[in-house]
């Protein structure tokens, strides 16, 4: 993560309460005090944050990732998720906790789970203090065959190293790969320097069992002040986070109303209220909302807005 202060406590209480055993952190290069929010949350041990200086040339997730698996190896943890911050397990089987998923995992090596893109729902302005998952709930209506991505539930032991997508350098031969409904997809990823897509593609973006909520947007602002964070694979120069570029036009998907991840806010809230109880956790998030209101006035200047949004060319 960096500078993910604004939504670091809302993605941790709702995985907290899918019944993930523990949730590591790594950051870098905060300047929004995200980073002492982590610590702060480590203090009080809602989870575990790693501070990492990224070497020169190698991009923020990947370094990140090793560091993680790195952790998770020295205390024998059998599975890992790894997402983002705008990025929400969605269980629909059954109560929708992990025990409803994990049966389909038993003979597996790899989960690969679809992403689902969630849109703007046409909001332009981010208030501090605002919750992502009942802010956005307009959504492609499902992941689509030869488009969608996977983020991979693994086994730790099984694999040498991971990608922000997918983990690779398989450590077992012919590693057993499955969707969430468990049924098996080929594991030609695993052996990919950089992948992110399994076959076959229609089993592959299934999502009866589970899917992964892809927030990529939010409201306009703050998918503008993207360009002020940076790239997580550390890519420059890049037009990614303006507004009607590619990734924008394929990410902001409203077509669908979609609330099945609302079934975990009542839980997630009041996760968020002990959290939020916490003085010291309190005063680190709002520094937090401090810091993105004041960077929001200095970044996104009129100069800044019509840089950052790409216009359709005229026709002859």
């Amino acid at each position: 993560m960096r500078n993910e202060g604004l939504f670091v406590l809302e993605w941790l209480a709702y995985h907290q309460c899918l019944g993930f055993d523990h949730v590591v952190v790594v950051s870098n290069d905060c300047t929004d005090g995200s980073d002492t929010l982590l610590d702060t949350l480590a203090a009080a041990g809602h989870l575990t944050h790693i501070r990492q200086n990224v070497p020169d040339g190698t991009a923020p997730q990947d370094s990140g990732m090793a560091l993680a698996l790195d952790w998770a190896r020295a205390r024998n943890v059998t599975w890992l998720l790894h997402i983002d911050s705008d990025e929400f397990l969605n269980i629909t089987a059954g109560n929708g906790h992990l025990p409803d998923l994990m049966p389909n995992a038993s003979e597996a090596d790899v989960v690969a789970i679809p992403w689902q893109l969630f849109g703007d729902a046409g909001l332009a302005e981010w208030t501090p203090g605002m919750a992502v998952l009942p802010s956005f709930t307009r959504a492609e209506p499902a992941p689509e065959p030869r488009v969608a991505k996977s983020k991979c539930l693994f086994r730790v032991a099984s694999f040498a190293a991971a990608t922000d997508h997918n983990p690779r350098d398989p450590l077992v031969d012919s590693p057993v790969v499955v969707n969430p409904d468990g049924v098996a997809l080929k594991s030609a990823s695993l052996y990919q320097e950089r992948s992110s897509r399994f076959r076959p593609h229609d089993l592959a973006a299934t999502n009866a069992t589970a899917r992964i909520n892809h927030y990529a947007v939010k409201s306009r602002d703050l998918f503008m002040m993207k360009n002020d964070r940076g790239d997580g694979q550390g890519k420059t120069g890049e037009t990614k986070y303006h507004l009607g570029s590619n990734w924008h036009r394929s990410a902001n998907k409203n077509d669908v109303e979609d609330r099945t991840i609302l079934r975990h806010w009542p839980d997630t809230q009041a996760r968020l209220a002990v959290m939020r109880a916490d003085p010291a956790i309190s005063a680190a998030e709002n520094a937090c909302f401090d810091w993105f209101t004041s960077r929001k006035s200095a970044i996104l200047t009129p100069e800044a807005l019509n840089l950052w949004t790409r216009r359709e060319r005229p026709t002859a």
